[in-house]
């Protein structure tokens, strides 16, 4: 056997299948075997048998032929399971390496562009606002009332203050008119 044919999905396609066909062989055997020895062993009688002791006796000896037959089997499904796994991980590895940078570059590219799109909406915006007539700016709302500076008489009373503020210094005589004491 060639060591280096097994790298070749040809040589290691025809090493699998020859492996599983002479371990599923094997299982029909062992299959075909245990049945047998179990019917011979539940017609024979040894002195001293006891009811069911034919049927005990034939059944684990027959047992052992059964779990040579279940292992032929799980040996057969692993050969497959190889050449599966060496095709997926080995074989296909460099197609899918290369699908994979594509989808990769292509997302790249689709970044790129909906960021130049951006930018390019971004420099309009600026553009537009920059060549607008004097005193108006695009985007901007108007104002309802031109601003204009109060001075009130008492300058505590120059900014509002919250619910529930107090004055400092204030007392509870500010807040009842003055009359005449009388």
């Amino acid at each position: 056997m060639d060591i280096n044919a097994l790298f070749t999905d040809e040589g290691l396609r025809a090493f699998t299948a020859t492996v599983r066909d002479q371990h599923v062989r094997d299982a029909q055997q062992y299959g075909q075997i245990a049945d047998i020895v179990r019917r011979r062993l539940e017609q024979t009688p040894i002195d001293g048998d006891r009811w069911m002791a034919k049927k005990i006796r034939a059944w684990k000896v027959s047992r052992q032929l059964k779990a040579m037959q279940k292992a032929s089997g799980e040996a057969a499904s692993k050969a497959e399971a190889l050449y599966a796994t060496y095709k997926n991980e080995v074989l296909e590895l460099p197609q899918r390496r290369a699908a994979a940078e594509a989808r990769k570059l292509e997302r790249k590219q689709g970044r790129q562009a909906a960021l130049g799109a951006a930018v390019a909406k971004s420099l309009d915006k600026t553009v537009t606002s920059l060549n607008a007539p004097a005193g108006q700016v695009p985007g901007a709302a108007g104002q309802a009332r031109p601003a204009e500076f109060v001075a009130p008489d008492n300058p505590w009373q120059q900014w509002p203050m919250a619910a529930g503020g107090e004055r400092p210094n204030a007392s509870i005589n500010d807040y009842f008119p003055k009359g005449e004491q009388g």
